[in-house]
């Protein structure tokens, strides 16, 4: 037989006709026997030439398998001299052998063939042709190959071994060399396949060397074991049960082989199969199903290495493609990091992946072929375990990256503490600081705990320059020399000390007090000039208090007595254009110097009140020649009450009597009365008080002057007007000693006179008379005092 490996792989007959090679599997599995002509190959090696690194499938039950000499297991050795043998009749399948049930020749290895399959010789001569199944895994290592298509020509490219029980292990008459056929009846064992007799070797037709076919006596082909354990070199059923698998000395076992399983015909026929081509592992063996759980663990330790690599490993891409995306979608919704972090729904998502990609991969793992060498089997585990530090170094850089984050957050909110500090600072400056002043002590309060209470933080490292920028928003009136809006930001920084933590204020509160006693100084001054008498003497009264040693407490005397002084002056001179207006300013602004406490005043005091006795006098008379008589009077009766040992006090009332006559008797008001006595002689008057009540007769002329004449008991009013010139009535006219009397020495002149009832101050009409008199010289005049009543 020829095999054609470049291109499709195909197997040729001797006569040139193309036999059916079958599927995929069986086409992979004649492809890697061909390239290896002579050469026994471990399962390992045929399961991944076949698989390619995949898991073969394990579930396909045994009892869906076909009975070990069925005629569908071959044994395939080279034939010696290199070339083929002719084929002969003898090489088919016997006609009468019993038919199974077979999976479809395009099945997937290792699953189950439907139960309403037809047997394989059942095909229908039309029927389009379909893969033969793919061979099937033996305990010995050898492999089922499918039997030919019904009706194909030629001899069948292998051949089945016998079904009497395998008593004496012969196979059929010779194959062609090169071909796929019985071992030889010599019992000897080439470098095919084939059953071995019960000493142990192979059918003893030979092949030529690097074919396929009945193997010659030399005993280095494939054959099952005999009954003394000895075997050739490739695989076969031992007559006395299972060989023991693989063992030392070569990739196949040699020794004692256990008693024969349970179902097998006896010495000299196959074994049932496996469930799938047996796996491998490191240190070679192992049958079918065997499990690794080292292997297993390695497989899921690598999938939680959040990175899919057990799946890479296993070559299971969807796996690992899972892997992957749920890793990026994990970074995805993590990175950057963040203060709240990730979501706790995700990451419980993301660990059941990791656990479930675990756990799948420790199951596929479990009993898996590696496509990997043993010296890189070896380093698996290791691998994986040193490959968990990337999910636990992830979540600790994530940790750490979150709790800066957190960190960052917390800074940031600082930050914005501070900020809006800053801004109620800001928005306050150049404010009148009563307006103000709450604002500017929230944001000291913030300024202080940010320092105390996070020392450390970015926010607190800016409090000194905050500090800094709030004093000087704060003083910002003192530099603008706005020095009575001022005083109280001054106060305020003054008294820092006092509420803010002295590790937090360091100096800043120092240095206030001459810009203070300064500020105080020039506002009383300004509110002084601006005649806002109260107001300065306020600041003055507190610089004097609080800074008693200042220079500025000499200035503020200094200002201050000259002040007043000035003030007063127009009054000293008589300069003053309204004395009384004047008069009242400087007596206020007196009052204010007076009451000024920690200052040496009394120098300017007292010369303000000289020039306010001046200026009530100015002012009484100045009331008289503007005829505002009743002014005249109280001013002029204030002076003479306020100062009566003054030398103008006998001038301020004869001014006051001559201005409550004139009040009456307009004409009295015509001249100022003289603060002089005239000279010359002196005419007596003597008036008498013909009254029932004491009475005041005022008079002014060349002298001015008042005399009160006390109530006459005996004495009655008079009645009307004509009663009064009734010759008969006669006033005053009894007893002169029956009236009270006053002489008046009064100089030759005009007099005016005014009666009024005695203590009634002003008189209103009716109960005063005025009168007009003549003095002249040499003469003695009367006069009498009467009350009339009615008309």
């Amino acid at each position: 037989m020829r095999y054609c490996l470049l291109g499709p792989t195909r197997v040729l007959t001797a006569d040139g006709s193309e036999l059916p090679v079958g599927g995929p599997r069986v086409r992979a599995l004649l492809t890697a026997l061909a390239l290896r002509p002579g050469r026994a190959l471990p399962v390992a090696a045929l399961v991944d030439e076949v698989w390619h690194g995949d898991e073969p499938p394990a579930d396909r039950p045994p009892a869906d398998r076909p009975p070990a000499g069925s005629g569908e297991t071959v044994m395939i050795r080279p034939a010696r001299g290199g070339t083929p043998r002719d084929a002969t009749p003898a090489d088919a399948v016997p006609a009468d052998a019993a038919p199974r049930d077979a999976a479809p020749r395009d099945a997937v290895p290792g699953e189950a063939a439907p139960a309403d399959a037809p047997p394989r010789d059942a095909t229908p001569a039309d029927a389009a042709p379909r893969d033969p199944a793919p061979p099937q895994a033996t305990p010995t290592g050898s492999f089922r190959l499918p039997a030919p298509a019904p009706g194909a020509g030629g001899a069948a490219p292998w051949e089945a071994p016998p079904q009497n029980g395998g008593s004496t292990g012969t196979a059929a008459s010779a194959a062609p060399a090169g071909s796929f056929g019985p071992a030889d009846p010599s019992g000897t064992s080439g470098s095919g396949f084939g059953p071995a007799d019960s000493s142990g070797t192979a059918a003893s037709a030979a092949a030529p060397a690097g074919s396929f076919g009945p193997a010659d006596p030399s005993g280095s082909g494939f054959g099952p074991a005999d009954s003394s354990g000895t075997a050739g070199s490739g695989f076969g059923p031992p007559s006395g049960g299972f060989g023991g698998g693989f063992g030392a000395g070569g990739p196949y076992g040699h020794g004692q082989a256990p008693a024969a399983a349970p179902g097998w015909a006896g010495a000299g026929t196959l074994p049932p199969p496996p469930s799938a081509p047996p796996g491998s592992g490191p240190g070679g063996g192992g049958g079918q199903g065997e499990s690794r759980p080292l292997q297993a663990v390695a497989v899921g330790l690598l999938n939680l290495s959040c990175l899919g690599l057990g799946y890479v490993l296993l070559r299971q891409w969807i796996g690992a493609a899972v892997c992957w995306a749920a890793t990026a979608a994990l970074l995805l919704l993590a990175l950057p990091a963040d203060a709240d972090g990730v979501p706790l729904g995700v990451l419980v998502g993301y660990g059941a992946v990791l656990l479930a990609a675990a756990a799948d991969g420790a199951r596929r793992g479990l009993r898996a072929s590696l496509s990997v060498g043993a010296a890189a089997r070896r380093l698996v585990l290791p691998l994986a375990v040193v490959l968990l530090a990337v999910p636990a170094g992830g979540a600790v850089a994530y940790g750490s990256a979150r709790d800066e984050a957190r960190e960052e957050a917390f800074q940031q909110s600082l930050l914005a503490r501070l900020a809006t500090a800053d801004a109620l600072v800001k928005a306050k400056e150049g404010s009148r600081f009563e307006l103000a002043e709450s604002d500017y002590t929230t944001a000291l309060d913030t300024y202080e705990k940010l320092a105390l209470d996070h020392p450390g933080s970015r926010a607190a490292k800016l409090v000194p320059e905050r500090l800094d920028a709030y004093v000087t928003s704060v003083s910002k009136p003192y530099t603008d020399k706005k020095y009575c809006d001022a005083v109280d930001p001054l106060k305020h920084l003054r008294g820092l000390p006092d509420t803010v933590d002295a590790k937090v204020l360091g100096d800043r509160a120092d240095g206030f007090d001459e810009p203070l006693a300064q500020s105080l100084y020039e506002c009383g001054a300004g509110e002084l000039g601006r005649d806002s008498t109260a107001a300065a003497h306020e600041a003055f009264t507190e610089l004097a208090a609080t800074f008693p040693e200042s220079v500025y407490v000499g200035r503020t005397e200094k200002l201050v007595g000259d002040g007043l002084r000035k003030a007063a002056a127009p009054l000293s001179d008589g300069s003053a254009s309204d004395p009384c207006a004047t008069t009242e300013e400087v007596r206020t602004r007196r009052s204010g110097v007076a009451g000024l406490k920690g200052y040496e005043l009394s120098g300017p005091v007292a010369d303000a009140d000289r020039a306010i006795q001046k200026g009530v006098f100015s002012c009484g008379t100045k009331q008289f020649r503007d005829e505002e008589y009743s002014d005249a009077v109280k001013t002029m009766d204030q002076y003479a009450k306020d100062y009566p040992k003054s030398p103008q006090t006998a001038h301020a009332r004869t001014i006051s009597i001559a201005a409550q006559i004139a009040d009456h008797e307009p004409a009295a008001g015509k001249k100022l009365p003289s603060a002089t006595v005239p000279g010359g002689s002196r005419m007596p008057m003597v008036v008498s008080n013909d009254g029932k009540d004491a009475v005041e007769l005022l008079y002014t002329g060349p002298v001015t002057g008042k005399i009160t004449l006390r109530a006459c008991g005996t004495c009655t009013n008079y009645g009307g007007i004509r009663g009064a010139v009734d010759p008969d009535a006669k006033p005053c006219g009894g007893a002169s000693s029956k009236y009270p009397k006053a002489t008046l020495q009064l100089p030759a002149g005009t007099y005016h006179f005014l009666q009024r009832r005695a203590g009634g101050g002003f008189a209103v009409a009716g109960e005063t008379k005025s009168s007009k008199a003549e003095i002249e010289p040499g003469y003695t005049y009367t006069n009498c005092l009467y009350v009339t009543s009615g008309l």
